[in-house]
């Protein structure tokens, strides 16, 4: 008989499949079965089909193997838990986006609660002076049809929103946020600047012009050949930056991504020239005030106070037009009063000596407004290279992105850019080169350092059929490499855009000192002139004294540092955690971890290893354990059942020689037969040993005692006698004890919560000293053990691999998934940690209590720089010291207020080392 004539066709559902990796995964699963050839997967009607002999595999070993790889051959009906989905989209709608690898500035997201189609994006904010500048766009935006949510942060100069396409586009952001008097970008901008491989002469540059000049939707292009740059302007609705690079292409050069543009960096360098513009320009003034005030000298003072007022003061007045004419206020409007009212009474006094009768008598104030210019400046640089180190993490992070790759074509190398790289694609990459993207190895071996994704220094072992991660660095040995993801589908792109949201969006605890600086500046300049009224005409001083006064109040006070106590410490903090391997999808998280008070664990894959390894073995007779272990290691090589290389693993791992066996046989629910050395082997249950009359007295008591304790136990029984067990279990992690003791040390109640056995799941709950051990539960019922706690009042989190855990992870306050690095964007937790290591939950929950510690703290400080400083410029301390605060000095304290929390937030960084314990 023919072997087409005994294999058959056999169809069957695989639900839970989510990517191509999904659909190898299940075609690797099914062709190591004997007999099953022509496996072919489909994603897309969740089917595979293959020939097979039912005669050699069997149907229930099939489905174990396929559930136990976490998908399922029955189609969910579980609509508790899709209620449960729906109930929780408002607060995991991210998370699910994630776990799709949604570009959320692209593409609409369906909006389960209300029906209506939502689009996210994200922006990037220029003109920014203070907390009230993001205030005041928040609420200029709130104000328009089809906007959802709105949220600026002032630190990371970002806007989130939330929109509905279908009435309010892009460009009306764009166009409305220019009306309030501040510029936008987002990542489709119609501006772009990149530079190009491959021009040897001007008529390169010339040929680019012309081919892009050509495209549709391509406005303006401008090539320079010097410094290999293409500056373009383009509609994004005709054309994006992809089709552009195309066009490059096409006509014979290599456009190259700009990976970071370095904004903070151009910030602070635009900053500093203003700086120093000013500070030449205001020094001078001071000496020339002491000169005798003739003509020449006036007419000196007045144009340098002139030229620095109107032009690095202008972008206070600017800023401040904006604002008021959105009926808000904010540092602008502070400092534009403060330097108006310096640089307008000394402009009137000095008048005086040309025109007598139409101006008063006075001193001028010129060197006060031209020197609150330079000092308000010079804190804006500070601030800026401040906020700059903040994100340093993100940036470090960006730049892993490699640039080029070594593409095979047609047996050959060839030098590409790594943003040409397509799904499929072979690239070759040698020792000490980064990968260029995800992808899986298909020729090679290589040790890969994965530092940059997990945190671990120590480089993995890696060969044919594993999968690696793009940016990670080959260590040692050349590798080949198929290309499984590329753009913002891989891993480095999640993470980058976990980090992005978790710092660009605000946590609840900023609801304080946004609605602090909603009336902060209106406070202050009625303030000031309260101090004009108490001093000129209660107290009878001089009006010059009076005004000095009044300005110095303007000046001092400073919304900045508000808004910036809580953003810079979440930048820190995320970015700290990012080193660690410990990813926080969103500020809230960062935040609410810090309040947690319970906190529950799924038992497999969590706290135990997932995969069953040899615990106990137990000879008789004259056989030692490892002769046990090296004949019941030859008799299940042949399997490919979980069980079975568990114990051929033991036997590899204590280098023990694997022997042939003949006649091998498997018999489902029993166990496997075979022959070795010419006597038959048995390995299997206690069933199995019935079956061939084996007697099992002298082991019955040892395997009573091994099942009690929870363990699966394997007969071995060799020419008809046990010559021995061999016990297995899911064993704890190594580190899941530790970190259980240490979030009791931190005060937190512990629970776990596994589908498991009663038996099993307590003993794994007595072996790591959790509190409360509740186990059968199906993975929707886990979702009522959560409300349980949370209906007591406590802030509960739930730890889990993030797939059969997802119900239960989007109810928590905060879920916590773990998982390794490859799946790290689709974990659906707020908080993801990286590595498998149990200690991460309480390094994750330190940290959270730290950030939003110094967040407080920063809070605290801010309010009371304020307190202690606007009395200070008002002069209550002038009975005692006898001098005012001059205006000039309240504008130097005003920038260092912002400069302390911004450098109080980076001190956050020295917690790193600590987190190592």
């Amino acid at each position: 008989m023919t072997e087409q004539a005994i294999l058959e066709e056999k169809v069957i559902q695989v639900y839970g499949m989510s990517c191509e990796h999904c659909v190898n995964h299940v075609t690797k699963i099914l062709e190591k079965f004997p007999s099953v050839e022509h496996v072919q997967v489909s994603l897309a009607e969740s089917k595979a089909s293959f020939d097979w002999d039912p005669l050699q595999v069997n149907m229930a070993d099939i489905r174990k193997e396929i559930e136990e790889a976490g998908y399922s051959l029955e189609e969910p009906a579980d609509e508790q838990v899709d209620q449960e989905k729906t109930e929780n989209n408002s607060k995991n709608l991210e998370k699910l986006e994630d776990v799709a690898g949604v570009n959320l500035n692209l593409i609409p997201i369906k909006s389960v609660i209300s029906g209506a189609e939502t689009q996210k994006q994200q922006l990037k904010i220029s003109g920014m002076s203070c907390a009230n500048c993001a205030l005041t766009i928040e609420k200029g935006l709130k104000t328009m049809p089809g906007v959802k949510t709105v949220a600026v942060n002032f630190a990371s100069e970002k806007l989130t929103v939330e929109i509905d396409p279908s009435v309010v586009k892009e460009q009306d952001l764009l166009a409305k946020i220019k009306d309030l008097g501040y510029t936008a970008q987002s990542e489709d901008s119609g501006k772009q600047q990149f530079k190009v491989d491959g021009m040897t002469c001007t008529n390169c540059a010339l040929a680019i012009e012309k081919k892009l000049g050509g495209t549709q939707g391509v406005q303006k292009v401008a090539v320079n050949f010097a410094s290999e740059t293409v500056a373009v302007e383009f509609d994004p609705g005709l054309v994006t930056m992809q089709e552009i690079f195309d066009q490059v292409r096409d006509a014979g050069y290599t456009p190259i991504e700009n990976k970071a543009e370095k904004q903070d960096d151009h910030t602070a360098l635009k900053q500093r020239n203003w700086l120093i513009f000013s500070a030449v320009l205001s020094l001078p003034i001071m000496p020339l005030m002491y000169l005798p005030m003739g003509r020449p000298v006036m007419y000196t003072i007045l144009a340098m106070a002139t030229l620095i007022q109107f032009t690095a003061g202008w972008t206070f007045y600017r800023g401040a037009y904006h604002v008021l004419k959105n009926r808000s206020a904010n540092m602008d409007v502070l400092v534009a009063l403060g330097i108006t009212a310096a640089y307008g009474y000394s402009l009137m006094t000095t008048l005086h000596m040309f025109f007598p009768t139409l101006f008063f008598e006075g001193p001028n104030f010129f060197d006060t407004s031209a020197l609150l210019i330079t000092f308000v400046r010079f804190g804006k640089y500070l601030e800026a290279k401040a906020k700059g180190r903040a994100g340093q993490a993100l940036k470090r992070l960006l730049e892993l992105q490699a640039d080029k790759a070594r593409m095979l074509v047609d047996g050959e190398e060839r030098e590409v850019a790594a943003s040409d790289l397509k799904i499929g694609d072979i690239v070759i990459v040698k020792s000490g080169e980064r990968i260029p993207l995800d992808g899986e190895i298909v020729e090679g071996q290589a040790s890969i350092d994965e530092a940059m994704v997990t945190g671990e220094s120590i480089p993995v072992d890696k060969g044919m059929g594993d999968p690696v991660i793009g940016a990670t660095i080959n260590r040692s040995g050349s590798i080949k490499v198929r290309t499984t993801k590329i753009g913002k589908d891989t891993v480095l792109s999640g993470i980058i855009k976990m980090v992005e949201d978790a710092q660009g969006v605000k946590p609840p605890i900023q609801r304080l000192a946004d609605t602090i600086s909603n009336y902060f500046v209106p406070t202050v300049v009625a303030i000031s002139l309260i101090t004009f009224v108490v001093w000129y005409f209660m107290l009878q001083s001089t009006f010059v004294f009076a005004f000095t006064a009044a300005i110095a109040v303007l000046v001092i006070a400073c919304p900045c540092a508000l808004g910036l106590a809580t953003p810079t410490a979440i930048m820190v903090g995320s970015g700290i955690g990012l080193n660690r391997g410990i990813l926080f999808k969103s500020a809230a998280g960062l935040e609410g971890i810090a309040h947690l008070q319970v906190i529950g664990f799924d038992k497999t894959g969590t706290l135990t290893k997932g995969n069953p390894e040899v615990t106990d073995i137990i000879p008789y007779a004259l056989y030692s354990k490892q002769d046990v272990l090296k004949i019941a290691g030859a008799g299940e090589n042949p399997s490919i059942h979980p069980l079975a290389q568990a114990v051929v693993a033991e036997a590899k791992k204590e280098l023990l020689a694997i022997q042939d066996v003949t006649d091998y046989s498997e018999e489902g629910g029993y166990g496997v037969t075979c022959a070795f050395e010419g006597q038959t082997l048995l390995i299997g249950n206690i069933k199995l040993m019935h079956l061939h009359d084996v007697d099992v007295k002298e082991a019955e008591q040892d395997f009573e005692r091994l099942a009690e304790a929870g363990k699966t136990t394997s007969f071995v029984a060799l020419g008809g006698r046990v010559i021995g067990l061999i016990a297995l279990a899911d064993v704890v992690k190594e580190s899941t004890k530790e970190a259980i003791d240490r979030l009791h040390q931190l005060g937190l109640k512990t629970f776990m919560i596994t589908g498991d056995n009663k038996k099993v799941a307590h003993m794994v709950g007595e072996q790591v000293g959790i509190d409360e051990v509740i186990a059968e539960i199906l993975p929707q019922d886990k979702i009522n053990i959560i409300k349980k706690y949370q209906d007591q009042g406590f802030k509960v989190a739930m730890v889990g691999d993030g797939i059969n855990d997802a119900p239960a992870l989007a109810q928590s306050d905060i879920g916590i998934a773990i998982g390794s690095g490859t799946d790290v964007a689709k974990e659906t937790g707020d908080v993801v940690l990286v590595r498998n290591d149990l200690l991460d939950v309480e390094r994750a929950i330190r940290l959270g209590r730290k950030t939003l510690s110094k967040i407080k703290q920063n809070l605290f400080w801010a309010l009371v720089y304020n307190t202690i400083g606007i009395p200070i410029a008002a002069g209550v301390l002038y009975p005692l010291t006898g001098e005012l605060l001059p205006p000039e000095w309240a504008g130097l304290a005003m920038a260092f207020s912002s400069v302390s929390v911004v450098t109080s937030s980076l001190m956050l960084r020295r917690y790193d080392k600590r987190l190592e314990s």
